[in-house]
């Protein structure tokens, strides 16, 4: 007996033919923040045979209040190579796998299919449906995860109950809400604690379908409430699955435009790339506003005007007339910053965001 998992093969049902399965698992974890982290500390500790990381982010000041496999000495790291190298250290016996890239449809099925289980740890409803759809054409068990200020949700999708019946992310949600209806963790904020509450849930679930133990969360809900502590499960019957509209197929997989899908991407707020952003940068008539708060990095060194998030609304007359650019981070905060002034302006300016934020300007 293994004495580092000896805790778990003395549990019945679990035993030594249970971490054998453990350790022939291979798992892909998409998104290493405040959800990932959790998932990925206990299942490397439980022993999972193969770990894979999936993030294209660096560490960042307003990560360490919930992303607990960073520290202040690793800000402005690659999220996956710090959680790899943390994971190793953890249990050398395992095998961790860096995916230093963000999720979209080129790379999504290729890197799906050599996983058993995907466990979806991101924060925005475009790259949810991404990965529910690519988990549903490779037959792959998803567990799911979301949490929003002080609730969250984990749920088991994609995997037959006794019925036949597979509940997928698009038969509770087939209509997605706008950016400005539901807004990640960056605009709305969340408490520390319940990430790795709800990341611990999602780790047991993985772990449970690993080994047969128990009772997955198969085609069910559950939902906490940290506030006062609310714990409800909630059956994901037959009448959800009815037809829904999604990719048929690997071509139609990738033909798809989730942010378009998803209302992430506005119809009045243009989205730029890295090179048109350089460009306006040149343009003294453009106001180019960094939404993100103080202290985020990494800093931006070129032309801007600090406008955080967390002001954005009451300070919008501020900005100097004519038009503007707005980044971020990632790019999500700035697009709803956009969707604010093209509102508040009544489209009498031009409102251009920086897609992908400022980490895509390398």
């Amino acid at each position: 007996m293994n004495e580092r998992y000896s805790r778990q093969t003395l549990l019945k049902n679990l035993g030594e033919t249970g971490q054998q399965k453990l350790l022939q698992a291979k798992v892909l974890v998409v998104g290493a923040g405040g959800l990932g982290c959790p998932v990925l500390q206990y299942l490397a500790a439980a022993g999972i045979g193969t770990l894979g990381i999936v993030d294209g982010d660096i560490v960042s000041l307003s990560n360490l209040q919930r992303q607990v496999l960073y520290t202040s000495a690793e800000i402005g790291q690659y999220k996956t190579s710090v959680a790899a190298a943390r994971l190793r250290q953890m249990n050398p016996e395992i095998r961790v796998n860096e995916h230093l890239l963000f999720i979209d449809t080129r790379n999504a099925l290729d890197l799906f299919e050599q996983y058993d289980i995907i466990v979806d740890g991101t924060d925005n409803f475009a790259t949810r449906y991404l990965i529910n759809d690519a988990c549903v054409l490779l037959n792959k068990p998803l567990v799911f995860g979301a949490v929003y200020q002080y609730a969250g949700q984990v749920a088991v999708f994609n995997v037959a109950d006794q019925e036949s019946v597979k509940i997928n992310y698009r038969h509770l949600f087939p209509v997605p809400p706008s950016a400005q209806e539901a807004p990640d963790c960056a605009t709305a904020g969340v408490l520390g604690t319940l990430p790795g509450m709800i990341g611990m849930m999602q780790a047991t679930e993985a772990i449970k379908l690993i080994t047969g133990i128990g009772e997955p969360l198969i085609n069910k809900m559950v939902t906490y409430n940290a506030l006062n502590n609310d714990l409800m499960t909630v059956d994901l019957s037959a009448a959800f699955a009815l037809p829904i509209t999604m990719p048929e197929n690997e071509h139609e997989f990738k033909q798809m435009n989730y942010e378009i899908f998803c209302n992430s991407s506005s119809n009045t707020v243009e989205q730029i790339d890295a090179a048109k952003f350089r460009q306006f940068l040149q343009d003294e008539n453009l106001a180019i506003i960094d939404v993100r708060e103080p202290g985020e990095k990494p800093l931006a060194t070129f032309r801007h005007i600090q406008l955080p998030m967390s002001a954005f609304k009451e300070n919008m007359d501020q900005i100097p007339a004519g038009d503007v650019v707005i980044f971020c981070q990632s790019g999500k905060r700035s697009l709803i910053a956009g969707e604010l002034l093209v509102a508040h302006f009544n489209d009498r300016r031009r409102i251009y965001n920086l897609k992908n934020g400022i980490l895509s300007l390398g």
